[in-house]
């Protein structure tokens, strides 16, 4: 009788305790999402027998790699990030194996870090996102970073036709690269923001390049230039341990902001998809970059009704906004047919941006 008794009172408290759990996540939905870990691979640019650039002495190699794992060490004090290095020592690990690793890991962000050169007495920092195309100037930067393909083993065959001094041979982005290059845009944004108004560091601006490891990736990535070796106050500066912490840090306060941004829009986005399916709309871009252009049809070779976003630094350029996913196929036929053969279907629920393939599958 003793033992029913308690057994009864025992089923009573795991009742309550469950209704009390489950009450402060009805009450909280935010805990709900709280248990996400966001991985962010880390990518010293060089090592080993690849020394990068050796600017006044100095090795891109050992720089990169001594920030690189500044930044992961403080990285991995946030208990709900998960830090990922495609090389923590003096090794070298081909551009296609870095972008495997990342692949591999699903990381949510991807970070290359390496210090640039130049003939002339340059400086700055800077941060790249892979794009369509980049200038002159910018292309002799990827080239440079690309450079590393032919310390690679067989590089013949795994880059085949693969031209270094080739603006087209780095352009082939893939779908799922493009619908990244918000997310890229932004955590590339923040980390400049962290280099000029906490180090004043002197801006080289947020550009977009073709840089084959980040080619790799199919997850938001940046490509950081820290500074110029060759330029003797700068290079003093990334070699010494102060200029190495004061750019870790700066780095690693972007990426913790970009972080939090995730976390709220996934909280966000998962309670949305308790309410109501939302609308779809679909979009073709056409262009994107750093040049504000009035939407007037004589600017997009005779196009009407074309949309202007901003994204961070750079704009965005749409055309053909509906809610049929064929009556946006049709709007990319005439895009292309105009010369915008780079143009591709983008999508949106509720204003925010989500796959082409989710859209449909919802509608």
């Amino acid at each position: 009788m003793q033992f029913k008794e308690n057994h009864k009172i025992n089923i009573k408290v795991k009742n309550i305790l469950f209704f009390l759990f489950a009450f402060s996540f009805l009450m909280n939905p935010l805990l709900m999402f709280a248990q996400k870990e966001y991985v962010v691979v880390i990518d010293a640019g060089h090592g080993g027998k690849d020394p990068g650039n050796l600017g006044n002495g100095y090795k891109e190699k050992d720089i990169a790699l001594k920030v690189a794992l500044i930044v992961g060490d403080k990285l991995s004090k946030t208990k709900d990030i998960k830090v990922v290095y495609t090389r923590n020592n003096d090794v070298f690990i081909d551009l296609w194996k870095r972008g495997e690793i990342a692949n591999h890991a699903k990381a949510d962000l991807f970070l290359s870090i390496h210090c640039d050169s130049h003939t002339s007495n340059a400086y700055g920092a800077g941060t790249f996102v892979l794009g369509l195309r980049g200038n002159k100037k910018n292309l002799e930067i990827a080239k440079r970073e690309n450079a590393a393909i032919f310390y690679e083993e067989n590089y013949e065959e795994k880059y085949k036709g693969f031209d270094s001094n080739s603006a087209e041979s780095v352009i082939g982005l893939s779908l799922l690269q493009e619908e990244n290059l918000d997310k890229s845009l932004a955590i590339a944004s923040l980390i400049q923001n962290s280099f000029t108004s906490k180090l004043k560091r002197h801006d080289r601006k947020v550009k977009q390049d073709n840089f084959q490891v980040l080619r790799e990736t199919i997850m938001p990535s940046v490509l950081v230039e820290l500074g110029f070796l060759t330029n003797k106050t700068e290079g003093r500066y990334l070699n010494s341990k102060k200029g190495q912490e004061q750019m870790g840090t700066a780095i690693t306060a972007a990426v913790l902001n970009y972080v939090g941004n995730l976390k709220l829009n996934t909280v966000n986005n998962n309670i949305s998809e308790n309410k109501v399916v939302g609308s779809i709309e679909y979009k073709v871009q056409i262009a994107s970059g750093k040049n504000k252009i009035a939407t007037k049809s004589y600017n997009f070779k005779g196009l009407d009704d074309v949309e202007r976003v901003a994204v961070g630094s750079f704009y965005k350029y749409y055309f053909g906004n509906t809610s049929n996913y064929n009556k946006v196929k049709q709007s990319l036929r005439v895009a292309k047919s105009k010369g915008y053969t780079s143009a591709f279907i983008v999508a949106f629920k509720n204003g925010e941006k989500i796959s082409v393939h989710e859209a449909v599958k919802i509608q």
